[in-house]
This record gives C-alpha cells, sequence and structure tokens, in this order.
C-alpha cells in the first residue's frame, strides 16, 4: 500500500474495468483501497441539499478498487510495471522493477 501515492498514474489490471489508466485520487489505508479517476464509476441517487448538491439527482462518483488489482504505469514504455525502494543518495527512492527507472514524482 505505501508504493501507491496520490496523484500516482496507474493501470486496472483485473475486474470489469481493466485496462483502464487513471491518476489515483484518494486512499483508503485501512481497507487497502485505491480510488482512481473514471474507474468504477457509481451512481447515487440524492435529495436537493444533500452532499454539497443544491439540485437533487443522480450523481456518478468513482468507487474504490482493491490496491492489489492496480499497477503504476511506467512512462518510458506506457505499461504497467512492478516497483522496489530503493535507497539512492541517502533517500528511499521507488523505482521500476523492469528497468530501474524511478517512478515519477506525483503532482500533486
Amino acid at each position: 500500500m505505501k508504493s501507491i501515492r496520490k496523484g500516482d498514474l496507474v493501470e486496472v489490471i483485473s475486474g470489469a474495468d481493466r485496462g483502464k489508466q487513471g491518476r489515483v485520487l484518494a486512499l483508503d489505508q485501512h481497507r487497502s483501497r485505491v480510488r482512481v479517476e473514471k474507474v468504477r464509476m457509481q451512481k447515487r441517487h440524492l435529495k436537493p441539499g444533500r452532499a454539497g448538491a443544491t439540485q437533487g439527482g443522480v450523481v456518478e462518483d468513482e468507487g474504490y478498487v482493491h490496491v492489489s488489482n492496480v499497477m503504476l504505469v511506467n512512462p518510458a514504455d506506457n505499461k504497467p510495471g512492478r516497483i522496489r525502494t530503493e535507497e539512492r543518495d541517502g533517500n528511499r527512492v521507488r523505482v521500476f522493477a523492469r528497468d530501474g527507472g524511478p517512478v515519477p514524482e506525483p503532482a500533486g
């Protein structure tokens, strides 16, 4: 779970949304789940005035996916890959296992 951070580009590797890529919007550390943009879209029916909605209606929102069902995307070849943690210059950094390239820091 510590290998994926908010803002990382990930790809869903199993489930109904397999193959979709998106940025991580939120993490749930206790349940080991991540929320990825445009993945596992769920509809909620809201009454007026609920959850910040001034109007009632149907709201689409992303659901959570288990962290084992996503992998970080390597920007060098745009494919998902495993990562590991290495110590470089006294700092721990995330690197891709396949080519040893560093994982880009999430924008945020």
